[in-house]
């Protein structure tokens, strides 16, 4: 059974009051900028039309979360488990430091995506943005997957400047031959290899499911595969010996 309800103009603690009380899978109409949707949330599903504000499936606790529209920054803030589908753009800070779960955006994202991104005992958190990504994407990254399609870039780079400061973990996709981004010397960009393409096949075929593309157009071109190198010196600050 799935619950409606219209948030226009309703305060967010009180849309929040309401998806708290509720044991139901639920339906939202007229999100606009409400805060910490879904903060925390268990595994129901939710569907959410409209702009939902910051921080919407800030501690996501395995909720499956659908926006119809973009969502704001802080989308997936330290999620544990779970699934934030937006069929629009987000804005920054896309999850931070989280350690497990899925965001799949359709279109682009802003500044500092999966900063501080890791990956926690089985939990691997995938990010895949169709667009593109701005500046310090993947900035401090200790492990999951980032992985940007450049699909409905309007002739910019897939990505913007910085990507992959202080990263010690993990791994980002971009696809591109990126000859022209200028990477940090801790990290090592190369061609994706067919190994490399089979750990990342089967997240990006349930993504074009749900977003209805053609999987194999996207998985045919070329990707670069970014990864930390032996010398990094960030390492040492995050990782104990």
């Amino acid at each position: 059974m799935m619950r409606s309800i219209d948030a226009s103009g309703m305060d967010f603690t009180v849309l929040n009051a309401l998806l708290r009380e509720s044991h139901d899978d639920v339906e939202v109409d007229g999100c606009l900028g409400q805060r910490f949707i879904a903060a925390g949330m268990g595994k129901r599903k939710l569907r959410l039309h409209g702009v939902p504000g910051n921080a919407l499936g800030a501690y996501l606790n395995g909720a499956e979360i659908e926006v119809f529209g973009n969502a704001q920054d802080a989308v997936g803030d330290t999620m544990n488990a779970g699934t934030i589908l937006v069929h629009g753009s987000i804005g920054d800070t896309a999850g931070y430091a989280m350690r497990g779960g899925k965001i799949y955006v359709r279109g682009n994202a802003g500044y500092r995506a999966g900063i501080h991104m890791k990956a926690y005992q089985d939990h691997v958190p995938v990010i895949i943005i169709g667009g593109r990504a701005g500046t310090f994407l993947g900035e401090y990254q200790a492990g999951g997957l980032i992985i940007v399609l450049g699909l409905h870039t309007d002739g910019r780079p897939i990505v913007s400047n910085f990507p992959c400061t202080g990263m010690h973990g993990g791994k980002l996709f971009l696809r591109a031959r990126c000859e022209d981004v200028l990477f940090p010397e801790q990290v090592t960009p190369r061609a994706a290899a067919p190994e490399d393409m089979a750990e990342i096949e089967a997240y990006l075929q349930e993504y074009c499911g749900l977003f209805g593309l053609d999987a194999r157009s996207i998985l045919d071109a070329p990707f670069t595969v970014v990864t930390p190198n032996s010398a990094n010196p960030y390492k040492q600050m995050y990782v104990a010996n």
